[in-house]
């Protein structure tokens, strides 16, 4: 098998687009096709500041590497969500690679802050865990973004993740959340930081295979909330699907942001935005879900300054 521009032996070989690449020409295949989807959707320029959600597994590790990379100025979020070893493992592998490249990484800790760690908090609302942990994680991450000054977030979703997202919505016809799914959101200026995923248009076979080939550390286990997450069973139709028809996902996915999603317009609303009572964070409600959710878990939510306050201790810096 030979590389498809150099013709030199290949080291890989993508099914859906029935090429093959050696490791410098499929490197510059990532790099184009993050580059493609940040200027099609314009992301983000190289003056903005990016904050990179990153969880210590191959997905987020392989899109601070490729921002920096690429010269964008990326800096790395990393939430401890208290996850017995789990959550110990997976920041140490965060911190090591933030160490090895001489980047930025903030730590936020959710069990240093409240004593409990992710499972807690869901039992005492009883919700599952990944419902408790979106809430969690959009709230820190804006909140960071907003207090440090990082124009956008970005988070490692890729093909796999959007297209199973895809189908979950389209299965339960979930109206409201085909409306908003795309590879960018922009949210209230005043409140809200950018949100993106710059690695929408890669598979996970090939994040995993970028890792490899630029020798990333990377968590290998699952999430033990996510056993029974119904995303995953998403995923495992339509790797099947893939299986037999390469480039279903892509199909899939890209064609509904180039077609489908005409028929799921966001209805153009003035949407009044309040400080929370509690944190004083932008909501539609006199208090936010982060904060109901903590009342209700009887835990006290932080303000504003103790947030940047643990924020700052966590890190050594801001």
């Amino acid at each position: 098998m030979r590389c498809t521009k150099c013709h030199n032996e290949a080291t890989i070989y993508i099914r859906r687009h029935n090429t093959a690449f050696c490791k410098e020409h499929f490197i510059e295949y990532i790099y184009g096709q993050v580059e493609k989807a940040i200027k099609k959707y314009k992301m983000f320029e190289k003056t903005d500041k990016i904050l990179v959600a990153v969880s210590g597994g191959k997905d987020s590790l392989a899109l601070w590497d490729i921002l920096n990379s690429l010269g964008y100025n990326s800096d790395g979020l990393y939430i401890d969500l208290g996850i017995s070893e789990y959550s110990e493992k997976s920041k140490e592998v965060a911190q090591k690679f933030a160490e090895s490249r001489n980047l930025k990484l903030h730590v936020v800790s959710i069990k240093d802050i409240y004593g409990v760690g992710i499972k807690e908090i869901a039992h005492k609302n009883r919700k599952p865990p990944c419902s408790t942990c979106g809430v969690i994680k959009r709230y820190i991450m804006n909140l960071t973004a907003k207090e440090l000054q990082y124009k956008v977030i970005a988070t490692g979703h890729n093909l796999d993740d959007e297209s199973a997202i895809l189908l979950g919505n389209i299965l339960h016809w979930q109206i409201d959340y085909l409306k908003a799914q795309s590879p960018i959101l922009f949210e209230d200026e005043a409140g809200f930081a950018r949100k993106v995923k710059p690695l929408y248009r890669i598979s996970e076979y090939e994040t995993s295979a970028y890792c490899i080939m630029k020798k990333i550390e990377y968590i290998l286990d699952e999430c033990p909330m996510s056993i029974d997450a119904q995303s995953l069973r998403y995923k495992g139709m339509l790797n099947t699907l893939e299986k037999d028809s390469p480039g279903t996902k892509e199909q899939f996915y890209f064609g509904f942001l180039e077609k489908g999603k005409n028929y799921f317009i966001p209805e153009k609303r003035e949407i009044k935005l309040n400080s929370c009572k509690i944190c004083e964070q932008p909501t539609t409600s006199e208090i936010c879900g982060f904060c109901r959710q903590m009342t209700k878990a009887n835990l006290e939510p932080l303000n504003m300054k103790e947030f940047i306050l643990r924020l700052k201790d966590s890190n050594g810096q801001v």
